[in-house]
């Protein structure tokens, strides 16, 4: 007794030793030891009933009071121990092996409180305070969890069947040999005492039943069924995939760009690529679940992309308000003009282009224009020539410029979730079998719906401007509706314009809005296009396939352009009305003061005329060379409103629609003069032969000049208006029938004169396939003058005079060939004395019929590469 006694209050010094080395089967050993040894002294007291052992050893009463707490801490203690995740199968095992002896339960039971301790740890991680660069820690040691909760069942609860043959690399049913060894009847499993018994001659007093003393399952501990095993985790996967859906959803709300996630994807595909968690992972699947698992494409893909999709929405959301506020701004600028000379210079060229297109600027010319070839610089680099020659105003630039290093600043936040460039093209083949077992998952699978949300929600946005812009539109083209005169410092008028450019140009000044609806691989596909393109124009007959993205691309150039061609139709409508107008009053005042006032120098000319007796008598006829002064004033009007929105850069159908939208203006106005003179009403001057000359003259020549311009590839129109050939048969009803046969040829040759002399001046609104003649012209010409021919090559120069006479150019030529024959051998290549002699360049542009192949100035590389 006295050793049973000793042995007793041993034993708790023992146990709360096992229990700070997280020793608990050990430590469960020797609870139950204690309590057999409580049952030999009879130390467990009753009402009724007082220990006689207690009586005799007060010091008992003690330790039987302190022992009674071991078996809640054991618990305890063994219960956390199981929500740690670097623990150790065998202590797992060890540490439910406790809790069944403790509690008396089954297999099934232990399963239980494992995977609702590893539910319990799962919650814990997710209400961990999270910040910052933690949220990547926690979804790593959430995914660690998990699989090591899979790898544990496996190891401590899973029992092969008959004919199944295990992997030597991994244990399993560690509980059932835990079990097998602590619970064994005595002399086949490691006693309680067997370490203590040799360190004390005092234990050869115990009796045999302390010192073989085993714990005892009142249940037999049967091996887990497999369905059951397979049925109870598949439920708790379940059951955890809700928790972990929305406490990860909380977590991705922190997470503000998608390098963020994209940074937290890689750590969980380099956490499961691993060899720790890949090597067995399919193995241990397939024996416990029946079936593979993949943590990224069940439980955390689909939470990813929706916070992909709300970052880019939110950015674009953001990047649409800005742009309308900014579109607000711009507008409100333009209608507060400011003084001219004040701040607001870049606003004073949104009201007069020209004085744009004349003003000089350090960045007209790139720093490297020099010695940098086009063909080598990036098509990102504008010089400030090629804005100008595109009429793109620092206003269009600057709202531009916002636009794309915003859209830039998303791109690339996007381009971290994407695979990288040098991947790019392994990334659009489908893996390989080796590439799917060395990686976990494919973190690049998703790309093309990445790439489709971000086109989807920047399409969203350029829809969201051009509603502001319509909207715009509609409220000026209202207020320009309302308003009764019409001036070019319009702010309305001017705003139309500004809408109209930037819908225009938005394209090209923002590369970031093409890419982000092209895609990553968008330059790609540009250069493929262009090199089938160039096939094709060498004779293939495979037409090129469209790429989606790039049809997208062009639709949202297709909208911009409708739009763009909205505000220049509300441009081109007010400026005809309004110019219309003006002529109209001054066409149909009819007084004879305001017809002289307007009235233009006649030309007299000589004609002879055969008499019936075959005499011929020379007469004097005189006819219009010049058209009326409002008609002058009308075109020149018109072709400076042009010139001041920068008319070389204005769209050939624009300008198509605005000389349309004259002609219909116009034909009313001498219909209705025509009429009235034609129904004899009452008027301050008649309508006279000289007067309706005029009027014909005048008609014909608004008529020349404001046809529209023919496209290119097209044959030019040979059917005149009728309505124009009506006011015409209206006007020559006015005139002698004889005196018209006489006046028609030399009142043609007047026009076609006056059209060529013209042709510069109103260049903008003639086009360049006017502005030059056939070049076999009538040597024996009664003209006064001589001008050179203008090229059918569209060159720069306008009405150029030759350098010298013919008479001077026979002499030059006999002299140059005297010259020749005195050499001794014939040179290839002027000499550079006669090369830059004056008039040379334009001697080689009177001669190029006899050389057709001279050298341009403007095909010089070093000077057109200056104007891009």
């Amino acid at each position: 007794m006295a050793a049973q006694i000793k042995l007793l209050l041993e034993i708790p010094e023992w146990i709360w030793s096992s229990m700070e080395s997280a020793q608990y089967l050990r430590a469960t050993q020797l609870y139950l030891l204690c309590c057999h040894l409580h049952s030999l002294l009879q130390l467990e007291s009753s009402g009724s009933h007082y220990s006689p052992v207690l009586s005799r050893f007060p010091i008992l009463v003690r330790q039987v009071a302190a022992s009674g707490h071991f078996r809640s801490t054991i618990l305890l203690e063994s219960k956390s121990l199981l929500k740690g995740r670097a623990v150790s199968d065998q202590a797992i095992a060890e540490a439910l092996a406790s809790i069944m002896l403790l509690e008396d339960s089954s297999p099934r039971q232990a399963l239980a409180d494992f995977l609702l301790a590893r539910k319990a740890s799962i919650q814990q991680l997710l209400n961990q305070p999270h910040h910052g660069s933690g949220i990547k820690a926690q979804v790593c040691s959430l995914v660690e969890l998990l699989a090591t909760t899979l790898y544990q069942a496996y190891a401590v609860f899973y029992t092969p069947l008959e004919g199944q043959l295990p992997d030597p690399a991994l244990s399993s049913g560690l509980l059932f040999t835990t079990l097998e060894t602590g619970t064994a009847p005595a002399g086949k499993g490691v006693k309680v005492l067997n370490n203590e018994m040799k360190s004390g001659s005092w234990f050869k007093y115990l009796p045999s039943s302390v010192t073989d003393f085993q714990p005892v399952l009142r249940t037999l501990a049967r091996p887990i069924n497999q369905d059951h095993l397979r049925d109870t985790l598949l439920q708790w996967i379940n059951m955890c995939k809700e928790d972990i859906k929305s406490g990860i959803s909380s977590l991705l709300v922190y997470v503000k760009s998608l390098k963020g996630l994209a940074a937290i994807r890689d750590a969980v595909w380099e956490l499961l690529t691993s060899e720790s968690l890949s090597q067995h992972w399919g193995f241990v699947c397939q024996r416990l679940l029946e079936h593979p698992l993949s943590f990224w494409e069940d439980f955390l893909q689909q939470l990813f992309l929706d916070r992909l999709q709300a970052l880019t929405k939110e950015g674009l959301d953001g990047i649409s308000s800005s742009s309308k506020q900014l579109l607000v701004s711009a507008l409100q600028e333009l209608a507060a003009r400011p003084a001219p000379g004040g701040q607001g210079r870049a606003v004073q060229f949104e009201y007069d282009i020209a004085s744009f297109l004349w003003s000089e600027a350090p960045s007209d010319l790139l720093s490297d224009a020099a010695w940098v070839s086009v063909s080598n610089r990036s098509h990102l680099l504008k010089s400030g020539l090629s804005m100008k020659a595109q009429a793109l105003t620092p206003c269009i630039q600057g709202f531009c410029g916002s636009l794309d290093s915003k859209l830039k600043i998303k791109l690339d936040d996007l381009l971290s979730y994407l695979p990288p460039e040098k991947n790019l093209k392994e990334s659009a083949d489908p893996p390989t079998g080796s590439q799917l077992r060395n990686s976990a998952f494919d973190r690049y699978a998703d790309a093309s719906t990445v790439e489709e949300s971000l086109r989807e929600h920047c399409l969203s946005c350029v829809r969201y401007i051009l509603s502001c812009v319509q909207s715009e539109l509609k409220a000026a083209q209202d207020r320009l509706q309302s308003s009764s005169r019409y001036s070019p410092l319009d702010s309305n008028l001017n705003s139309v314009l500004f809408m109209a450019r930037l819908c225009q140009s938005m394209g090209e000044l923002c590369p970031n809005l093409k890419q982000c609806i092209m895609g990553k691989a968008g330059d790609h596909v540009t250069r493929e296009t262009s090199r089938i393109g160039k096939k094709l124009g060498k004779g293939s007959s495979k037409a090129p396939e469209v790429n989606p993205a790039q049809a997208r691309w062009q639709e949202v150039r297709e909208e911009l352009l409708k739009h763009s061609m909205e505000a220049y139709r509300i441009w081109s409508i007010t400026v005809s009305k309004a110019l219309v107008h003006r002529f109209t009053l001054t066409l149909h005042s009819d007084t004879a003061g305001s017809i002289l006032a307007t009235a233009t120098n006649w030309e007299e000319l000589e004609i002879q005329e055969e008499t019936e007796t075959g005499n011929s008598v020379t007469s004097k006829i005189r006819l219009p060379v010049q058209p009326s002064w409002y008609v002058q004033s009308l075109l020149f009007h018109l072709c400076q409103e042009v010139n001041r929105v920068g008319g070389h850069a204005l769209p050939k159908v624009t300008l198509q629609e605005l000389l349309k939208g004259f002609l219909d203006e116009l034909i009313p106005a001498y219909n209705e003069l025509t009429s009235n003179k034609h129904n004899k009403q009452d008027s301050a001057f008649p309508m006279t032969q000289n007067r309706s000359l005029q009027l014909l003259f005048d008609l014909r020549y608004l008529t020349m000049i404001l046809s529209a311009r023919q496209e290119e590839g097209k044959t030019p129109r040979t059917q005149q208006d009728p309505r124009i050939q009506q006011v015409i048969e209206a006007l020559e009803s006015h005139i002698d029938p004889f005196d018209l046969d006489v006046f028609t040829p030399p009142l043609n040759s007047n026009l076609h004169r006056l059209s060529q002399r013209t042709s510069v001046l109103l260049g903008l609104l003639t086009g360049t396939e006017k502005m030059f003649t056939s070049r076999s012209t009538n040597v024996n010409s009664q003209e006064p003058y001589n001008i050179l021919p203008l090229s059918s090559s569209q060159i720069r120069f306008g009405l150029l005079p030759l350098s010298m006479s013919s008479s001077q150019r026979a002499k030059s030529a006999t002299r140059g060939s005297e010259v020749k024959k005195s050499q001794r051998a014939p040179v290839s290549a002027p000499r550079v004395e006669e090369t830059f002699r004056p008039g040379n360049l334009f001697r080689q542009l009177a001669s190029q019929e006899e050389e057709p192949a001279a050298p341009s100035l403007f095909k010089m590389g070093w000077l057109s590469s200056m104007t891009k």
